[in-house]
């Protein structure tokens, strides 16, 4: 994982790119992330839908979007590619304008965020080539046999490669912007635009949405013991326990927890506790020993592995790194 990006400030400007056939749904994610106003927030990004096309986009259903045409996105900070093409498509001079100046955006270093197919541009630039990237699961295997130098990487909802972040699916792309906000504004932010859109600051678990799961016939009890367990991270909890409070034996436990989640209990606990861990350290007035006592880990020693092994970072390094980047924003 890369080291936290520095935070943005209330100028910060977002271009979300339409192709020329756009998909509404990763569109809807993208302006509902970046371009909706929030009054509630004392800094934010300002969004705008912009087309290299010289006629208005077509959404699904014929619909003609109007969008600012631009000649270059120099002058925007973040890029937002919804969706693209997913096969090779014929040169012409949209297209070679497209990624004439993705290219340039690249090659500046500004932040670059997919939904979905939108893998496929960067890709096709050779952006990915020697990283790891994701994209919908419906597309990998035409993203493999495309894009032979990139590590697909299928199991994820998303992937962050430095300024190169891609989401895996439709619902992803909600998932992959609230941790865009989290690593750049902190908890609190994205927990504030989490709540607006209804929905848990962090989804664990890969591509869970081509896993066929019945509608409850009864209370969820699976749901509440997870809830539960977030409650209550600063205790000890044992994977019996949330199998006796889901109503399920262990091994039936076990079952749903992978089919639901798309890893073990075990672990899904580990990175609460991890989650846990942040943002406590991010609030500035914890120690490591008390982060490490409030997240439920047995010892400091025991968070600082589990830390590390996450993140490639110590928890004191996180802490230190989050408040420099907090200070350039107060000073920006």
């Amino acid at each position: 994982m890369s080291t936290l990006a520095q935070k943005p400030n209330k100028s910060q400007k977002v271009a979300v790119l339409a192709h020329r056939q756009v998909s509404l749904f990763e569109l809807g994610c993208a302006t509902e992330l970046f371009c909706l106003p929030r009054p509630e927030l004392s800094e934010f990004y300002t969004g705008e839908i912009v087309t290299f096309a010289e006629e208005n986009p077509l959404a699904t259903g014929g619909l003609a979007l109007a969008c600012r045409r631009v000649e270059s996105l120099m002058d925007y900070d973040l890029l937002v590619i919804p969706c693209w093409s997913t096969n090779a498509q014929p040169q012409d001079a949209y297209l070679e304008r497209v990624h004439r100046t993705v290219a340039e955006f690249a090659a500046a270093g500004r932040q670059i965020l997919t939904f979905c197919s939108g893998a496929f541009l960067p890709a096709e630039l050779g952006l990915f080539d020697g990283r790891q990237a994701t994209t919908h699961w419906l597309f990998a295997e035409r993203f493999r046999e495309r894009f032979p130098a990139v590590e697909y990487v299928g199991d994820v909802l998303y992937v962050w490669e430095d300024a190169l972040a891609c989401a895996a699916g439709s619902s992803a792309a909600i998932d992959l912007g609230i941790e865009f906000l989290r690593r750049n504004h902190g908890y609190e932010l994205a927990n504030s635009v989490a709540r607006r859109l209804v929905m848990a600051p962090h989804r664990q678990g890969g591509q869970a949405q081509y896993v066929e799961m019945p509608v409850a016939k009864r209370p969820d009890h699976f749901s509440a013991a997870l809830d539960w367990a977030i409650g209550n991270l600063d205790g000890a909890i044992k994977i019996d326990d949330l199998a006796q409070r889901a109503h399920l034996s262990r091994r039936s436990f076990d079952r749903k927890f992978r089919q639901s989640m798309g890893i073990a209990p075990k672990e899904w606990l580990i990175q609460q506790r991890l989650r846990a861990a942040q943002k406590a350290l991010e609030s500035g007035k914890e120690s490591v020993d008390r982060a490490a006592q409030l997240a439920g880990f047995e010892s400091s020693a025991t968070l600082r592995h589990h830390f590390r092994r996450a993140f490639g970072i110590s928890p004191s390094e996180y802490q230190r790194q989050f408040q420099v980047s907090a200070k350039v924003a107060v000073e920006a």
